[in-house]
């Protein structure tokens, strides 16, 4: 048995769900997390976990906000070395084999100090890991945050990035791309063609969201508000894992933002996306821009979705159902692999 400690970002719900997942798969180790917000919540279900912030990424008006996520950046790093200080001690106490960070700042940090191997397996590293064929107009925001992301949550010494796109990795950058890590529950169900569309939002959208699923021909289950009501088309849905997952597998397309979690679920489903990301949150605009790149789906960048495309993607849906048939969305077995020989030698093979 190994003794792992295991920092994950806590801001919304995808790092928490795939550390808990990879936690669930090796029930013979024992894990200690440190995480916090919407993560420490999920994680403290299971398992012990240690409450330790991270620079933040605040979203107003489903666009980042730049001068409060600076503010937020800047409260961390002044209390940093009180954290890292928490950190080493827990550190000191537990006695770690090795180290796992899912995009989290002082796990990989406090590894590095005390010589333990740390792992970092995320999807946020794709940014930096691999060069991308992105738009001229998203320069300045893709150079932006591959800044952040080296300079604030590369720490770790070997590094498993996970992704429903696989471009190839630098040459000299000690990185494994894999196809994504999904729940148990996702796997359980088998997909199947309703006739309802599922949208859903984590953050506050923006105005003419619901305009745009009001206009779709078919009835939308909305998700993200944890709100029971039904305004014509639209049935807005409770927080719920199985009905979610109920209604991801059986409908005929989705519109989200552009989380890489729900764009991988709803692909290895087989079903056709229309993206939203978030204004100036660089990894939402790259998973959109690679559904459109492989024919997944389409995305969108403004705020003013017109309905007339509705329409237009409709009649290509089984254009995208069968690109998607091409890809891959599950590589859950190659990644416990993986993992198992990190715990084992402290190492990843390349």
């Amino acid at each position: 048995m190994a003794k792992i400690l295991y920092g994950v970002h806590g801001i919304g719900h995808g790092h928490a769900v795939r550390a808990l997942t990879i936690a669930r798969h090796f029930p013979d180790h024992e894990f200690l997390f440190v995480s916090h917000d919407t993560g420490a919540a999920i994680l403290g279900q299971e398992f012990p976990v240690v409450e330790c912030p991270n620079p933040p990424t605040i979203i107003r008006g489903h666009k980042v906000d730049a001068a409060a996520t600076l503010v937020g950046l800047l409260k961390v790093k002044s209390r940093s070395r009180g954290y890292l200080r928490r950190v080493l001690d827990l550190m000191d106490r537990f006695q770690p084999d090795v180290t796992m960070s899912d995009y989290e700042f002082f796990v990989p940090r406090a590894a590095r100090r005390t010589g333990v191997p740390c792992l970092s397996i995320d999807h946020q590293h794709i940014i930096t890991c691999s060069r991308h064929p992105i738009p001229w107009s998203q320069y300045p925001s893709y150079l932006s945050t591959s800044v952040a992301v080296a300079s604030l949550f590369s720490r770790a010494t070997d590094y498993l990035v996970i992704s429903f796109f696989q471009p190839p990795v630098k040459p000299g950058v000690r990185a494994r791309v894999l196809p994504p890590l999904l729940r148990d529950s996702v796997l359980a169900r088998s997909p199947r063609q309703g006739d309802h569309v599922v949208a859903y939002q984590g953050y506050t959208t923006f105005k003419r969201f619901f305009p745009f699923l009001r206009a779709i021909p078919s009835p939308v289950m909305v998700y993200g508000f944890n709100e029971e009501r039904t305004e014509g088309n639209l049935l807005f849905k409770k927080n719920s894992e199985p009905g979610f997952l109920d209604d991801l597998s059986s409908c005929r397309y989705v519109v989200f933002g552009g989380s890489h979690t729900l764009a991988s679920e709803a692909l290895f489903y087989g079903k056709p996306v229309i993206s939203f990301p978030i204004k100036n949150a660089f990894e939402q605009f790259l998973n959109a821009f690679y559904i459109a790149r492989l024919g997944y789906g389409r995305y969108f960048t403004g705020f003013k979705p017109r309905p007339e495309i509705i329409p237009d993607f409709e009649a290509r849906l089984d254009h995208y159902r069968a690109n998607i048939q091409t890809g891959a969305f599950c590589g859950n077995p190659e990644i416990y692999t993986l993992v198992e020989q990190f715990i084992r030698t402290k190492k990843l093979d390349y």
